[in-house]
């Protein structure tokens, strides 16, 4: 198996011992953001479960360990949503009850990996839950997550719950500056959420400089020496998560930054929007673009590049007074 990001070692050396005691659980929920490369360690654990010869680590070279790696082991299922953004159905929800139930085609474990758990609809999760409650012997459930809280209640309970959090900020610097060959300035860390996999890829993707200009033109927008707003909102819609994430973390680094409070993750172009935007404007601002930000993820069928202009009228208007 390839080698397992730093800050997920700790996670797998857990799971060795419950597997080496055989006390791993019958299902467990993996709860993780984005960007910490969680996919490795899955499949770690689904490989040393398939590994005939499995002794603390998959061997690699077995039968069954040549399946896993050509994705072809039949006791090994993934169920994922059939296309993008769509339900997790109750029909793949039973196939996979179906499964848990018959024996295992080489003799040892069963595993069924749903991935993300939060694309279960109501009738796919009820279907589920009466196989999480009996058990089978020797299947296992492996259910993943960025959001827990979206999950009902009796499939968490019925997990094994495993929490998976950032690394520390020197941790994700040292492995990104590994990585790269090059010093990572920390706001990109920052922009990322601390996850090291999604700042890696902001650097390799030119991103870094794309944020540089998004916040940079925010700032124009704020001291009025941009008024093409239309323009703005335009470029803000094509990505409006991300970019309108961008802008809050600037807002936040300059209610930090009115407080006195000092960081070198601040982005740069914090201190010069501080010069205009006082405090009061700056936490107002915020808390309405985390607003939008929520009813654009709950609500993509809307107008967002209308709602982003609507926005931007409004920062003129609070930075004006």
């Amino acid at each position: 198996m390839g080698q397992l990001y730093p800050w997920l070692e700790p996670i797998w050396g857990d799971w060795q011992k419950s597997l080496d005691a055989e006390r791993f659980p019958n299902a467990v929920l993996v709860n993780a953001p984005d960007g910490l490369g969680v996919d490795s360690l899955l499949e770690q654990l689904s490989a040393a479960l398939m590994c005939a010869n499995y002794e603390s680590e998959a061997c690699g070279f077995c039968h069954s360990c040549e399946l896993v790696k050509s994705g072809s082991h039949p006791d090994l299922h993934r169920i994922q949503p059939e296309k993008e953004g769509k339900a997790i159905t109750v029909d793949q929800i039973r196939a996979s009850n179906r499964w848990a139930l018959e024996s295992s085609q080489l003799g040892g474990y069963r595993v069924i990996m749903i991935d993300p758990a939060e694309a279960m609809n109501e009738a796919s999760s009820n279907a589920l839950l009466k196989t999480l409650e009996e058990p089978s012997s020797k299947c296992i459930f492996v259910l993943t997550t960025s959001n827990t809280s979206i999950l009902m209640p009796t499939i968490r309970s019925r997990c094994q719950q495993t929490t998976i959090t950032s690394p520390s900020a020197i941790t994700a610097s040292e492995w990104l500056s590994k990585e790269l060959s090059k010093t990572v300035p920390p706001y990109v860390l920052a922009l990322a959420n601390n996850a090291p996999l999604t700042a890696k890829t902001m650097v390799e993707s030119g991103e870094v400089e794309a944020c540089d200009k998004v916040l940079r033109q925010f700032v124009k927008v704020v001291d009025g020496t941009d008024v093409d707003l239309m323009s703005f909102a335009t470029t803000l819609s094509k990505e409006p998560t991300k970019h309108l994430s961008w802008i809050w973390y600037l807002l936040s680094d300059v209610q930090k930054k009115h407080f006195g409070v000092e960081s070198e993750s601040f982005i740069p172009s914090s201190q010069e929007l501080k010069d205009v935007l006082d405090y009061p404007n700056a936490y107002k601002l915020s808390k309405t673009l985390a607003a939008l930000i929520e009813q654009l993820k709950q609500h993509p069928g809307l107008n967002t590049e209308l709602l982003i202009m609507n926005w931007l009228i409004t920062v003129c208007g609070e930075a004006c007074l």
